[in-house]
């Protein structure tokens, strides 16, 4: 079983019982992405695939803000030669990595909690619409602001449609609006809207207190099961989900829910 590392440049990982607390560690520059982060997330996520020892990831940012976006000063001289006639722009590699680090979280087996507060902006942005749980405080600050500076939300927009549908996410990308946490949680972004980081410390203990209720492997088979909705027709995704409810029922998960439910007592998993 893959390890994390004892310290990183820009992540403050946090273990606590079956909790990863993972803090994006760049404040002096609102905890924008760079390569180094970027990478050190990956690795993160990557390590989370095989962890069934881990049940919840809370995703937050130091210094009071989630996260406000690329690092423009680095894409700024990351531009590069262009392309040879017939070869793939290094550009639109380097943009697909991002794509391909949102997909890998969002298909984590680990319940995905979003903490946001101060600026959840473009690539921030599209970090909280990939997460299972996001909450929210009202001051907390939101844009698709990447058309507002000649670019486009390439990567991001596919997980904000998923999230709130195509006709929102057309109105947030070419309009590049900016927004506070209670219309966040109006469109469905955010789930629970708190009023300030005393709250929000409060709420994300609530919240994982109920995450610690349900048994790792029937959630994560849950999860696989709501994220095929809508990529494959309706009848396969029903022969999926009862391949995942016979392979839960034939757990020792299931046997221990069933048994503590008759006992009237928490589930091993819950105590």
């Amino acid at each position: 079983m893959a390890d994390f590392r004892a310290s990183y440049e820009t992540l403050i990982l946090r273990r606590e019982r079956m909790r990863l607390y993972v803090t994006l560690n760049r404040p002096e520059v609102k905890n924008a992405l760079n390569p180094t982060l970027l990478a050190e997330l990956r690795e993160v996520v990557d390590i989370l695939k095989g962890r069934d020892d881990i049940k919840a990831v809370i995703l937050r940012g130091a210094g009071g803000t989630f996260c406000a976006g690329a690092d423009l000063k680095n894409m700024e001289s990351a531009m590069g030669d262009a392309p040879k006639a017939g070869e793939k722009d290094p550009i639109a590699t380097g943009n697909r990595q991002y794509g391909t680090f949102l997909e890998a979280l969002g298909n984590l087996p680990q319940a995905v909690v979003a903490a946001v507060e101060g600026y959840a902006i473009a690539g921030g942005f599209g970090i909280v619409c990939t997460s299972d749980i996001a909450i929210v405080t009202e001051d907390a600050g939101f844009a698709m602001s990447e058309t507002a500076i000649g670019i486009v939300p390439a990567q991001i927009a596919p997980f904000v449609a998923a999230r709130i549908g195509i006709s929102q996410t057309r109105h947030l990308t070419l309009t590049a609006a900016r927004f506070k946490g209670p219309e966040a949680v109006r469109l469905g972004i955010g789930h629970y809207l708190v009023k300030d980081s005393a709250a929000l410390d409060a709420k994300l203990e609530e919240v994982l207190k109920q995450i610690d209720r349900c048994a790792p492997l029937a959630n994560a088979l849950t999860k696989q099961i709501v994220m095929r909705v809508g990529s494959e027709p309706l009848s396969k995704t029903l022969d999926f989900a009862s391949d995942c409810f016979a392979k839960a029922r034939r757990s020792p998960e299931a046997a221990e829910g069933l048994r503590a439910f008759a006992e009237k007592r928490p589930a091993k998993w819950a105590q």
